[in-house]
């Protein structure tokens, strides 16, 4: 049996430990979790001693450290593709490159509209580089239901996979802050947010008895 383990931040806030820990929920196989608060005076020497980047996700898989989450989802695709990519050559190829662009792109969403999962901003953050951001993840998540999402509800059909999992964070945002969502848009943000790992990992979130300030305030 592969052993595995995932070192993550605050559940409510990190948006790459969410993204790492859907991985290791895709594979299929039991996994053990150790969770630090980001805020505390520890923080850097605790996660330095378990990631070689400094920063998390971070996953061992027998032992051996696999960090970045693009990296991680790769890693433990081997473990069980079907659940992490599409079957045809043409759709894995799209779903490797939609989940690239989250990984390298949106950062003026991510400055606008942090992640956190117990929180409600309605109306703050929409600075125009967030909308813009907005407008291409929409005109992505379009694309490729159209080409690849007959049959169910996620990017591409009836299963949940890896590259939903990289716009879950994303779902989180858009949740937190209800910026004005196409009707397509709000049915795989609600298909997303009620997937059953992603309530398991909201219900975590709920239970963590960790604050940070800094991630409370919308400003306007």
């Amino acid at each position: 049996m592969t052993d595995l383990k995932i070192y993550l931040g605050n559940k409510t806030y990190s948006s790459w430990s969410l993204r790492g820990w859907l991985a290791c929920k895709l594979t299929g196989l039991p996994f053990r979790e150790e969770v630090h608060p980001m805020d505390g005076p520890d923080w850097k020497a605790w996660i330095a001693a378990r990631s070689p980047s400094g920063k998390v996700p971070c996953v061992e898989i027998d032992g051996t450290a696999v960090w970045e989450s693009l990296a991680i989802g790769e890693q433990l695709a081997e473990l069980n593709p079907a659940a992490f990519w599409p079957a045809g050559r043409a759709a894995r190829a799209h779903a490797r490159a939609v989940s690239a662009e989250m990984h390298a792109g949106f950062g003026e969403l991510r400055k606008a509209m942090w992640m956190n999962l117990r929180a409600r901003f309605p109306g703050k953050g929409r600075t125009a580089g967030a909308l813009a951001d907005i407008a291409r993840i929409e005109a992505l998540w379009a694309d490729t239901r159209a080409r690849y999402g007959a049959g169910g509800p996620f990017l591409f059909g009836a299963a949940f996979g890896f590259a939903d999992a990289m716009y879950a964070p994303v779902v989180a945002r858009f949740v937190t802050w209800a910026p004005e969502l196409r009707p397509e848009s709000k049915a795989y943000v609600d298909a997303v947010w009620n997937h059953p790992f992603f309530a398991e990992w909201r219900a975590a979130a709920d239970a963590e008895p960790w604050r940070i300030e800094k991630y409370e305030n919308p400003g306007v």
